[in-house]
C-alpha cells in the first residue's frame, strides 16, 4: 500500500494497493495521477526518488523533494562530498541557507543541520532530474544516554530553491 500524506494537516490523501510481485515505484505514479497537487511541494523517500517520477511530478505543477541513498549511484556520495568541501572552504563565493534544530526527548538528543544551495551547475546529472534546482544535505547527530553518538548525512533533490522553512521540514519528514 502506498499513501500519500499531507504532513502539514496530518491526514491521509490517498491510498493505492500495490500490485503482487511488484513495489511502491509503479504505484506512485497511479497515485500521483489521482491527486490535485498543483502548487504543492511532494516529499518521497529514497525509493520513490527516480526521474521519471520527478517529471511526473513537474508536469502536475508542483514542486519535489526527494530523498536520497544508495539507489541513484554515486549521486549521494556526490552531494555529501560538496557539502563537504563547502563546509571546509567556509562556503567561499557559495550561496546557501543553513537551518539547526535540537530534539530532546525520552533520553535523546537529536541535531540536525541542514544546508541548501542552488549551486549545481557542478552535477553532472543535472539535466536528467526534471525541474531540479537546488540540492540538500542534512547531517543528523544522535545521542542516546548510555549508547554510542551516531552521525548520518542524508541528501535530497528539490525542484524548489533552497527555502529552508519548506526544506527542513521535508527533509525532517523523509531524512534520516
Amino acid at each position: 500500500m502506498v499513501s500519500a500524506w499531507a504532513a502539514e494537516n496530518r491526514v491521509v490523501l490517498g491510498q493505492v494497493k500495490t500490485e503482487e510481485k511488484s513495489n511502491d515505484i509503479t504505484a506512485i505514479p497511479e497515485l500521483l495521477r489521482l491527486l490535485e497537487l498543483r502548487g504543492c511541494i511532494v516529499t518521497i523517500d529514497a525509493m520513490g526518488c527516480q526521474t521519471a517520477i520527478a517529471e511526473q511530478i513537474v508536469e502536475q505543477a508542483c514542486d519535489y523533494v526527494r530523498s536520497l541513498k544508495g539507489n541513484q549511484g554515486t549521486l549521494h556520495k556526490e552531494i555529501v562530498a560538496y557539502f563537504r568541501w563547502a563546509q571546509r572552504s567556509c562556503f567561499k563565493e557559495i550561496e546557501y541557507d543553513y537551518c539547526e534544530t535540537v530534539e530532546k526527548d525520552h533520553g535523546r538528543i537529536e541535531t540536525r543541520c541542514c544546508w541548501a544551495t542552488e549551486d549545481i551547475q557542478w552535477l553532472e546529472q543535472k539535466e536528467a532530474w526534471s525541474g531540479l534546482q537546488s540540492v540538500i544535505m542534512v547531517e543528523a547527530e544522535r545521542e542516546v544516554i548510555g549508547e554510542k553518538r551516531t552521525i548520518e548525512d542524508a541528501t535530497s533533490l528539490a525542484a524548489s530553491p533552497p527555502t529552508l522553512q519548506n526544506h527542513c521540514s521535508s527533509c525532517v519528514d523523509t531524512g534520516p
